[in-house]
């Protein structure tokens, strides 16, 4: 059979080398890149077509969230698993909603991490156990769309990250490759959209949403 095409996307290098190792011990799995930013991800999944991404919930230039969201409009045929350290409802949900087909926490042990893959792969969906049955229950009866990420364009929250990540605006514009003006209008109309007026409210939104941890 044709083995699983995998991208992995993690930030750490010592951590993008332990899950590599891991990968590699896998019958029939075979990594096929490796990216270090949700940028770089999205790139290599448009260039690669991979079966599967494993990908990291935080991610700098592009957090992991959002480059799932893209990955799951633009490429519906790619799987992504988001990993994550986090266990709660909110993260869970978030992932979810950006189309990722599985949740796996970084704490999983190795067996864990290859059914998770080998089910997506399937076209089944995989949840962590330790994510619990409340977490996912409450997940099917959310019916309210109108979260605040719900109120940002995808450009304005790629600009709310790069912000919360210390770029200037002059950065920011040569990262998204856009002017100058065009990103002075959308952290403008951001600001207003979540009601926020200093930069360190828009770090903390960015940490809420899962756009950058805390320690980054």
């Amino acid at each position: 059979m044709r083995p699983i095409r995998l991208l992995l996307a993690e930030d750490h290098s010592l951590v993008r080398a332990g899950f590599r190792a891991l990968l590699k011990s896998m019958p029939g799995v075979e990594v096929v890149g490796e990216a270090a930013s949700g940028r770089q991800a999205l790139e290599m999944i448009g260039r690669l077509l991979p079966d599967v991404v494993l990908m990291d919930i935080t991610m700098p230039e592009l957090s992991g969230l959002h480059a799932a969201a893209r990955a799951s409009r633009e490429h519906p045929s790619v799987k992504v698993i988001m990993l994550s350290m986090h266990d709660n409802e909110e993260f869970v949900w978030q992932a979810l909603h950006a189309g990722a087909a599985g949740y796996l926490l970084k704490g999983a042990d190795p067996g864990e991490l290859e059914l998770a893959i080998r089910s997506v792969a399937r076209g089944m969906s995989y949840l962590s156990p330790a994510v619990s049955n409340h977490v996912v229950a409450n997940y099917v009866r959310r019916t309210d769309p109108d979260t605040p990420r719900d109120r940002l364009t995808p450009r304005q929250i790629e600009i709310v990250q790069l912000i919360a990540e210390g770029k200037t605006n002059q950065q920011i514009a040569a990262t998204l490759e856009i002017s100058l003006k065009t990103v002075e209008s959308h952290r403008a109309q951001l600001m207003s959209r979540l009601d926020v007026h200093d930069v360190p409210a828009i770090v903390r939104y960015a940490i809420r949403m899962g756009l950058v941890s805390a320690d980054r």
